[in-house]
């Protein structure tokens, strides 16, 4: 499998969060090579890695499909197109920034920026209510293409950066997406046997409060919840200890709010393999989906497992595709039970 072009390809196809239709559908493709009953079931794409046997436990691996956004709010008559957040934008980089409308067919616009001789030198960040969208068209013409509720998205693709890193749009998460996806092909090469009953599950909605993940755990009901998310990588400017770095491999989460044994055994799991890892801190909730994991119907043990990324929420997030290459390893390693050899 090549990492880099599956991380393409789903970058390549827009889901923000509620319509993430296109995005499902290069995703299950994907899958159905690994899972063969895979399907969207309510908005979220699941598959069975094998036939369950009675005699292992129930393990979910997760990474969320969607991607944040925005949602159109009105057109108004001299022909801009207002919006709202759908998830949380970064409103800081708003202006001058080119988006794809997603109407009855796909058309550009520009977020409408104040030129600087215009401007005071001290306007203040955007709110999502004055933001509006310039898409060359007068009311009329954009009323036979755009309609109120229409989703809009950057207008960014994939770049290749020097060595292994790349940036693109939507990295959180087709990232976790695409190294769950190689996880699976690394067991399909594998001798050695599975020791869990594996459901993977590709989550709708979790920019909007996770809300495709409550509704699948409750179906799946899983014994074992891995959220494969992105997290924090260290850039210039930041607090280094509050991030990871790129290049080092996945964050294994630990929290109060995690299960610490599964934590643990993924920690094992690293070492027992040589595969290099990162420990990231949460002091309450992980903010990913492993917050519903833990708590569905009776309880999950769930942990997160996370790839460092620069500037998320933004057109530019930047990842190092080795790190996902890494997380797909540990997953490959936990799901074999390498910890316990």
């Amino acid at each position: 499998m090549d990492i880099k072009n599956t991380i393409k390809l789903l970058t390549d196809a827009k889901g923000v969060s509620g319509a993430e239709n296109a995005a499902c559908g290069v995703a299950l493709d994907m899958l159905r090579k690994y899972c063969a009953d895979a399907a969207i079931i309510n908005g979220n794409v699941i598959g069975n890695l094998s036939e369950f046997k009675k005699d292992r436990k129930h393990l979910l691996l997760d990474a969320h499909i969607d991607q944040v956004g925005m949602i159109v709010t009105c057109i108004t008559d001299d022909g801009f197109i207002k919006v709202g957040n759908v998830g949380g934008i970064d409103r800081r980089l708003l202006p001058a920034q080119q988006v794809t409308i997603h109407g009855k067919q796909d058309i550009k616009g520009v977020i409408c920026s104040v030129p600087p001789h215009l401007s005071s030198g001290t306007q203040e960040v955007l709110k999502m209510t004055e933001v509006s969208i310039d898409a060359g068209m007068k009311k009329s013409e954009l009323e036979k293409i755009v309609s109120h509720g229409d989703v809009i998205s950057f207008d960014t693709s994939y770049s290749q950066l020097l060595g292994t890193r790349i940036t693109a749009p939507s990295l959180d998460d087709r990232c976790g997406v695409a190294s769950i996806l190689y996880a699976l092909e690394l067991l399909s090469d594998s001798d050695n046997e599975s020791k869990y009953n594996v459901t993977v599950l590709f989550s709708s909605q979790e920019e909007l409060g996770e809300r495709g993940a409550r509704i699948a755990a409750f179906e799946i009901n899983p014994d074992i919840a891995i959220a494969v998310d992105v997290s924090f990588g260290y850039a210039d400017g930041e607090t280094e200890y509050e991030c990871g770095k790129l290049g080092k491999g996945a964050m294994i989460g630990i929290s109060p709010s995690l299960s610490r044994e599964i934590s643990d055994e993924l920690v094992e799991t690293s070492k027992a393999c040589n595969i290099p890892y990162q420990l990231e801190i949460m002091n309450g909730l992980t903010s990913t989906n492993a917050d519903r994991f833990a708590v569905n119907r009776c309880g999950s043990k769930a942990c997160t497992v996370s790839i460092p990324l620069r500037y998320m929420h933004t057109p530019v997030e930047v990842i190092d595709v080795e790190d996902v290459r890494m997380t797909a390893e540990l997953l490959a390693a936990y799901i074999r039970g390498e910890v316990r050899k």
